[in-house]
């Protein structure tokens, strides 16, 4: 059992090194938008504004667990009154730990984004964000092999190694562009941009070289009207860090409980494939502005013997609404009310 756990450790600790999936990242990344791409900011065709929150325990089986949380907020600014023409801004703060306050992660970023429409059914989004990223790590909670006395392991036994919690800051710089297509039963989005673009420096010791790398990411997103009561939302994200990616498809099913109605109750259910790493069950539901929404990761990579399969479970809450002085006026897209 004790070397069942140990290797568990140690797998966990190789990919939380080497690939992209411990960067900051949601199973639920179409209700984490500003994450994906800084062009999705304040991208609301129904609305004027949006505040959500995501939290993600990964890995709950294994001795490093994973728990990630965010909470962004983000609204249109400067609306033309003819046309869907504004300005998107947001704020976003993720948190990441592992373990035992091991290894922590602090961000936060400012998110803006220009939206504007070209003739009747597209609309072309730029978008750029600067963050602050704060990594640490508490020495004192980790242990060595040297600290066993050849009759009893004791974490309290001088270890040679550093002491106290090392930090490391830097400032991050994102970029994206994002496009628009709608008719009265479809809205498509299409969309690219690079994380890390300046490519920051990364040293909790102070010494070396290592660098983030910069993070290219595509993303296409449908959502369209099936019949009266169901709406259909497949999706696809990926991104690459260095030598590491995530690819991520599947599909959302929406179930109009009170077709017909202005603002309809939905119920919501779907599956995802994270490719080589596992599968992703969805289940929410949207009441009148709120939505909330839950997932279960099942592991189907080489850790699966190791975690059971117990991959991540993951929670998301969006509130959206109307400015005061938009709350009875038209749809300027003319796109469907799903």
């Amino acid at each position: 059992m004790r070397t069942k756990f140990l290797y568990a450790a140690f797998a966990a600790m190789l990919v939380s090194a080497g690939t992209f999936a411990q960067s900051i990242h949601f199973s639920q990344f179409y209700n984490s938008p500003m994450l994906v791409n800084p062009a999705n900011t304040a991208l609301l065709p129904e609305h004027d504004y949006r505040i959500g929150t995501n939290y993600r325990n990964q890995w709950a089986s294994v001795p490093v667990p994973y728990n990630t949380f965010s909470l962004y907020t983000d609204m249109q600014a400067l609306k033309s009154e003819e046309k869907y023409n504004c300005f998107g801004v947001g704020f976003a703060l993720f948190t990441d730990k592992a373990g035992d306050g091991m290894l922590s992660l602090t961000r936060g970023d400012l998110n803006l984004a220009y939206h504007l429409q070209m003739g009747t059914n597209s609309i072309l989004s730029l978008g750029a964000a600067a963050g602050f990223v704060q990594r640490s790590l508490n020495f004192d909670k980790l242990t060595y092999d040297f600290q066993w006395d050849g009759e009893t392991f004791s974490p309290s036994n001088p270890n040679g190694e550093k002491t106290g919690i090392l930090k490391t800051n830097y400032a991050n710089v994102s970029a994206g562009i994002n496009y628009s297509y709608f008719t009265d039963l479809i809205f498509v989005k299409i969309g690219g941009g690079v994380a890390n673009v300046n490519q920051p420096k990364e040293s909790l010791l102070g010494t070396g070289t290592n660098t983030v790398g910069m993070r290219p990411t595509a993303n296409v997103d449908v959502t369209f009207l099936a019949s009266k009561n169901l709406i259909i939302n497949p999706a696809l994200y990926y991104a690459q860090q260095k030598d590491a990616f995530e690819l991520i498809y599947g599909s959302l099913f929406r179930f109009n409980i009170e077709p017909g109605a202005e603002n309809p109750t939905q119920l919501i259910f779907g599956g995802y494939h994270r490719l080589g790493d596992a599968v992703v069950g969805v289940l929410g539901i949207k009441w009148n502005s709120f939505q909330v929404m839950a997932n279960y990761d099942h592991t189907m990579s080489k850790l699966a013997p190791y975690n059971n399969g117990k991959g991540a479970m993951e929670f998301s809450i969006i509130y959206q609404g109307l400015y005061p002085s938009s709350a009875n006026s038209k749809n300027l897209l003319g796109c469907p009310r799903f």
